[in-house]
């Protein structure tokens, strides 16, 4: 079928979303909960779009194409909304999102200099039990990326979503964290991360300093496929 992206007519497949669409017309839709080996989520809303016939912008990873359709990736409502939605994801950090992540990339590509709204921010919460893997809770935006990383492409299930609103994270194992919950060590949910809440402990500490032994083996960067 053919859809029309910021001008630019694409041919995709039946049941392509627009962000497939979006990306085949070379343009950019920010987006924090979709990893393109998980199946769409729809839960940030950073992805918002507009579409000709809608009353309002819709979430591109989860709306399929249909032969036609005419859709704006710049539509000064769905920026907005996009740009509130990061604004009040940094305003839960206790600190700024490290540069190479995802999350400070989308901030920076939509103008985002830092929250809008100052106040409450997630207490600094590291869990270091696991032998590679640290879990940096206060820097965790409920994405739920790691969590269907666990879950469908390793087919683990060692995290789980817990809490709501505010006091939403992630967890492990059941009071021991990572330590004893059924991970694997594939570094999965670390490749998935947006914002390094979740990292090998190769890589935060060095090698050093309390972290992995020297013949530690090194983790996957890329999620299994198998």
């Amino acid at each position: 079928m053919q859809v029309t992206v910021d001008g630019t007519a694409v041919q995709v497949s039946d049941g392509a979303t627009v962000l497939e669409a979006a990306k085949r017309a070379g343009s950019w839709v920010p987006t924090l909960c979709f990893d393109e080996r998980q199946a769409p989520f729809g839960a940030c809303r950073a992805c918002m779009v507009a579409v000709d016939g809608s009353a309002k912008p819709v979430p591109a990873c989860t709306t399929l194409c249909r032969e036609g359709m005419v859709i704006d990736t710049t539509d000064p409502t769905a920026r907005r909304v996009a740009t509130a939605v990061v604004e009040l994801v940094l305003s839960e950090l206790p600190s700024a999102p490290a540069p190479h992540t995802e999350l400070a990339a989308v901030a920076a590509k939509l103008g985002v200099e830092g929250p809008r709204w100052p106040g409450a921010t997630h207490p600094v919460a590291h869990d270091l039990r696991h032998p590679y893997l640290a879990f940096e809770h206060e820097l965790c935006i409920s994405c739920g990326r790691c969590v269907r990383a666990c879950d469908e492409v390793q087919g683990t299930f060692a995290l789980t979503a817990v809490g709501r609103g505010f006091e939403a994270n992630v967890a492990a194992g059941i009071g021991s964290g990572f330590l004893e919950s059924a991970c694997v060590s594939c570094g999965a949910c670390a490749d998935t991360c947006p914002t390094d809440a979740i990292t090998e402990r190769l890589l935060l500490d060095g090698g050093n300093n309390g972290g992995p032994p020297p013949d530690a083996p090194r983790l996957r960067r890329r999620l299994s496929t198998n």
